[in-house]
């Protein structure tokens, strides 16, 4: 133990050295790629014909392009994180676009989320179908499971004669952090509602409950079926066949086996590659092929006009990332509150959309926020959407239910209708590990709470229990209400159970598949727009942003990479510290594609 504390503490002494001197350099570096990105947005940009749009998977997909990374850019690389928007328009551009030829969808190892790869696809999906005459290609060295379920709605899937293709199924993995808790001398005293809420489970559990485990097991299942099915149709393959591929190891298969089994088309290096695409397109050689990528081809087209776009005016807001009261860079009650309240004053909108990604947080900054969009609709009269991406559950669906339709991918986890409270007693580590005590005097017994240097009193206890039951009435009112069914419908799919967007559907907590391009299509049917014109929220962030504030995101990396092995340890006391007490959050569900 004592050596645990020693490598603890010493790494968070080289963690704090690290940030200062790093952020000199960060500020100077920021300011630089922010000058010239003023200065890149300010250039023409011209698209030359025979172009090809390419799509390149690799580093995080976001909603909407993100901020630029300071570790990142201290490295070298100066590029934000793609957003799913960007791709999404780019691809529905190019369809239209005479300028593009066709699209390369370039495969090196993404992060998305399951939604977010299905929105992808339903995109070249479209285009293949409203531009029969061009061609979708896909190449990759290595082809991860999440980047092949998009690359196999390409007409032809290219491999580097030496690659890989890994197709393994989906799985979820936890962390728990009982045995480590119950070392440190740490007690997290656990209220809660819903027999599957079980994402106070790593603080409680060493391993997955049976509950937890057959609500997993279901969604797994749930979620992996649309995605065998869409694979093995694109593939002209039975269902069974990708089954066996996943079963027997598909990244140990010998190269030419992936085109016997009909998993690619062809194995070509690089340049051969190179060369099929100077044919297609009609080049004399590899060194006039004209590759276009998204962000670039996204400064040329205004991708947030459908048509003329002169008919409506259509608000999309996101709502992406956990959800708190006051602090945080992701759903944020005190800044998002008096955003919604402005846009109600927007005689220029004509409907609002909002974009959802988020697993919860906060029960009393879900119901500040559940508020302020009922009044948006009192205001106005004008339609509200939601749009689920990966996650809108437990807090996400609590912002969502009031909507007047609620759209989701198969994929989307959604529900989680419950709530817990979760507050730490650091006495056990404070007295018997570190030595130190507390004496406190009070007018009344059981004042201070909560106290997390203390365990709680029966009395405090049976007075969490009481306001947690009552946040769950609240939750399951809320519901109903929005979805208009009865309090006790709800609650029997409630207790906390997250379901995918299908199983969603069938149980009325959602009313379409599909993702944000349908939702908008959906809301200008409704409003009567043949053409429209999008417009987001919030703001995205400047680049001098950055300089007022270097980010939590910052320093939170600079801590995960000196801490190393330790780092979910840190991640997860600080969540929990910066958690209020009583939370509407889903799982920690991570699901691997």
């Amino acid at each position: 133990m004592k050596r645990f504390f020693i490598s603890f503490l010493g790494a968070l002494a080289g963690i704090w050295v690290s940030l200062f001197l790093l952020s000199i350099g960060v500020v100077l570096v920021i300011a630089a790629i922010g000058t010239s990105t003023v200065m890149g947005e300010k250039s023409n940009v011209k698209i030359s014909r025979h172009s090809y749009l390419n799509l390149k998977l690799n580093g995080e997909i976001t909603e909407r392009p993100g901020n630029l990374d300071p570790l990142a850019a201290i490295r070298g690389d100066h590029s934000a994180t793609l957003g799913l928007n960007e791709i999404v328009g780019a691809i529905r551009e190019a369809a239209s676009d005479d300028k593009i030829d066709g699209i390369v969808i370039e495969c090196d190892g993404s992060a998305a989320g399951l939604a977010q790869r299905q929105a992808i696809r339903e995109a070249l999906q479209h285009f293949k179908k409203s531009a029969p005459d061009k061609w979708v290609y896909a190449y990759g060295d290595i082809y991860i499971q999440g980047d092949y379920y998009i690359a196999s709605v390409a007409d032809s899937i290219f491999l580097n004669p030496i690659g890989q293709v890994y197709i393994s199924g989906l799985s979820s993995t936890n962390l728990y952090f009982k045995g480590l808790l119950d070392k440190l001398g740490i007690d997290m005293q656990v209220v809660k509602v819903g027999t599957y809420k079980s994402a106070v489970e790593p603080f409680t559990l060493t391993s997955m409950s049976q509950p937890a485990r057959e609500q997993m097991s279901q969604l797994l299942d749930d979620m992996w079926q649309p995605i065998a099915l869409s694979i093995s149709e694109a593939r002209h393959v039975s269902p069974d066949s990708v089954a066996a591929w996943a079963k027997e190891g598909s990244f140990a298969f010998a190269p030419a086996d992936y085109v016997s089994r009909g998993i690619v088309d062809r194995l070509v290096y690089r340049h051969e590659f190179d060369e099929i695409l100077a044919k297609a397109i009609g080049c004399d050689s590899t060194d006039d092929l004209n590759p276009v990528s998204v962000p670039y081809y996204c400064k040329s087209r205004d991708i947030d006009r459908y048509g003329k776009g002169n008919d409506a005016t259509i608000g999309v807001l996101y709502a992406v990332g956990d959800i708190t009261d006051e602090t945080g860079d992701g759903i944020v009650a005190s800044r998002l509150v008096p955003q919604i309240l402005d846009l109600a004053e927007d005689d220029d909108l004509d409907g609002l959309v909002m974009v959802v990604n988020s697993g919860g947080g906060s029960a009393n900054a879900s119901e500040q926020i559940w508020e302020a969009l009922q009044q948006w609709k009192k205001i106005t009269g004008k339609p509200f959407y939601v749009s689920m991406s990966d996650y809108a559950a437990s807090g996400g669906y609590y912002i969502s239910c009031g909507a007047d339709r609620i759209y989701a991918q198969p994929t989307t986890l959604t529900g989680s209708i419950g709530i817990f409270g979760l507050i730490p007693d650091f006495h056990g580590l404070m007295a018997d590990k570190l030595g130190v005590t507390t004496s406190t005097v009070t007018t009344v017994d059981g004042v201070q709470f909560p106290n997390t240097l203390q365990p709680m009193t029966p009395a405090q206890r049976a007075a969490m229990q009481t306001y947690v039951n009552r946040g769950y009435e609240l939750f399951t009112s809320r519901c109903a209400e929005g979805r208009h069914i009865s309090q006790d419908s709800i609650k029997a799919i409630a207790e906390g159970r997250v379901w995918s967007g299908d199983r969603a559907l069938s149980l009325g907590l959602v009313d379409e598949i599909g993702g944000l391009d349908k939702a908008i299509k959906g809301m200008a049917s409704e409003i009567g727009a043949k053409n429209w014109t999008v417009v987001s929220y919030p703001a995205p962030r400047k680049w001098y942003d950055e300089l007022i504030e270097l980010s939590e995101d910052f320093k939170n990396s600079v801590v995960s990479r000196q801490l190393g092995s330790l780092a979910p340890l840190y991640e997860a006391s600080r969540q929990v510290t910066v958690m209020a007490p009583v939370q509407a959050r889903m799982d920690f569900v991570t699901i691997d594609l």
